[in-house]
């Protein structure tokens, strides 16, 4: 396969079996946020390049194989996918690696999990039912509830993790017999350029599978409003989301958002009563706010500690936080790579700034590194920060960051635990840390969250839903649910002896 930071060159857009350039001929470079140098160029598509993939994936809806394919042939299909990005685990880990700047060791375990994502979508549908049998009270009916595709699905995917989100999305579409125009973030497309060409190697019919490489505010509005489109599903920011969702309604389609987070991490004392279960909680206090710069939806941006253990647990956070090794991700033993972009560090600058404003403290962090042999100047660095002495009124405790800044609130009883994690208009993720079995079933039933982990932060699971309460989105993600996302269902009601019923008088003389 060819070195794919040297494919992308113009033609990233995909219609109609054909990579093609952008309408406009216009162009983006594509920049290492380690060293804010470009190494890609891909089209700068807009709305004309929207309306000949959105045409192309039309055509092949209503006129291709795809939908019709039996569903062992369309698994057959996503397995063998699996198995190509098994084959290119390395080039694309690489290549997720300089694109979004996360570590390399990230980015091949990004790749897995899409592999496992293919791999359980088609393992879930070649395992179903082909139908659900109704009993309608008569030998003389046959009554069955069938699934089928809903259509056109406009995928828009966000710059974090531009492959695995996409991966949730297409590969369910594609079990589903549907086909799709997914639009990946404009400064991080070429993972999942790279990914359509995996499809087309698989064998995936002409049409089935676009790609168009450009903006959110033209692409993507476009996408979301277009009446061929039957299904938008969006991955991103609230403000963005809102306006994905305004733009469907019109057109009354299917909408799948998953938004943003300010999650939660509940640590109780006596998760921290023996010098393991300390350790342990503090490890994965670092973890899951810190993994990928924060720069993660379901981050554990929320410290919120009993304060009896307060002041050792942030101590011990503040010493192993200003450890974590900064640098470019392709480097060894590089912890930690920068921000996706200049302007996610000013982002994330203004909201430290704010917070030090309103009263918190600076356990450590909250500038930009010193440049070293890893961590060019010119590279969008930004120190782990942790916050403390903060308090649910701050700008920072109730708003997204969405990078490496981690704040500190505290409480006394069970109650107050419960509420400050539930005070938020979020409700995607969040953890309770305790040795108390009962106590820690008993507060993750509380919690308004999508996703509640005990004693641990971050794994998930392809066959577990995916998604938010509240603000953080309306759609799920991940399995069954995941896949009846991309499906219509239909009752097919079969009269094997049909009979006049006479239900009137007329006509019958």
């Amino acid at each position: 396969m060819a070195d794919r930071t040297e494919r992308q060159a113009q033609a990233t857009v995909h219609a109609g079996g054909a990579w093609l350039e952008a309408v406009s001929g216009a162009t983006r470079e594509i920049l290492d946020p380690a060293d804010a140098q470009p190494f890609a160029v891909v089209a700068e598509g807009d709305e004309k390049d929207a309306e000949r993939a959105v045409a192309a994936a039309r055509q092949a809806f209503d006129h291709g194989p795809w939908p019709h394919t039996p569903v062992a042939e369309r698994a057959a299909l996503l397995r063998r996918v699996a198995d190509l990005l098994v084959r290119d685990r390395e080039e694309l880990g690489l290549l997720e690696s300089r694109d979004a700047g996360k570590t390399l060791e990230e980015g091949r375990i990004d790749i897995d999990c899409v592999a496992d994502a293919f791999r359980y979508f088609a393992d879930l549908v070649a395992a179903e039912a082909p139908g659900r049998v109704v009993d309608a009270g008569s030998p003389d009916i046959h009554s069955v509830v069938v699934h089928e595709p809903v259509g056109v699905c406009a995928l828009i995917t966000p710059w974090n993790y531009p492959l695995l989100q996409a991966s949730w999305k297409i590969a369910p579409a594609l079990a589903a017999g549907n086909t799709f125009v997914v639009k990946p973030s404009e400064i991080t497309p070429l993972t999942t350029v790279a990914l359509i060409e995996l499809l087309i190697e698989a064998g995936l019919p002409e049409g089935v599978a676009g790609i168009v490489t450009g903006p959110g505010h033209t692409v993507g509005a476009r996408l979301a409003e277009h009446p061929d489109v039957d299904l938008v599903s969006f991955t991103g920011g609230l403000v963005s989301g809102v306006k994905v969702a305004q733009a469907a309604a019109p057109t009354v389609k299917k909408v799948a958002l998953e938004l943003g987070g300010k999650n939660p991490n509940v640590v109780f004392a006596d998760a921290c009563a023996t010098d393991e279960g300390f350790d342990t909680a503090v490890d994965q206090a670092l973890n899951a706010a810190f993994i990928h710069s924060g720069q993660v939806c379901s981050a554990g941006a929320r410290l919120i500690v009993e304060e009896s253990v307060k002041d050792r647990f942030v101590a011990e956070l503040a010493r192993r936080a200003q450890r974590i090794r900064l640098g470019r991700g392709t480097a060894d033993g590089v912890e930690c790579g920068p921000l996706v972009s200049a302007q996610q560090r000013e982002k994330v600058e203004a909201y430290v700034a704010s917070a030090l404003a309103e009263g918190a403290v600076l356990a450590c962090g909250g500038k930009r590194p010193a440049p070293a042999e890893t961590r060019p100047e010119s590279g969008y660095f930004y120190e782990p920060t942790v916050l403390d002495a903060c308090h649910r009124e701050m700008k920072v405790v109730r708003e997204e960051v969405f990078g490496p800044v981690l704040t500190v609130e505290t409480f006394r009883t069970e109650d107050e635990a419960v509420l400050l994690a539930n005070d938020t208009e979020y409700g995607l993720a969040g953890a309770v840390w305790s040795a108390d079995a009962g106590r820690a079933r008993r507060v993750a039933g509380r919690l308004r969250h999508g996703t509640v982990w005990i004693n641990d932060f971050h794994p998930y699971l392809p066959q577990a839903e995916w998604g938010g309460f509240g603000k953080s989105g309306t759609g799920r993600e991940l399995g069954p649910a995941g896949l009846a996302e991309y499906r219509e269902t239909k009752h097919v009601y079969q009269n094997l002896a049909p009979k006049p019923v006479r239900w009137f008088a007329g006509g019958t003389d």
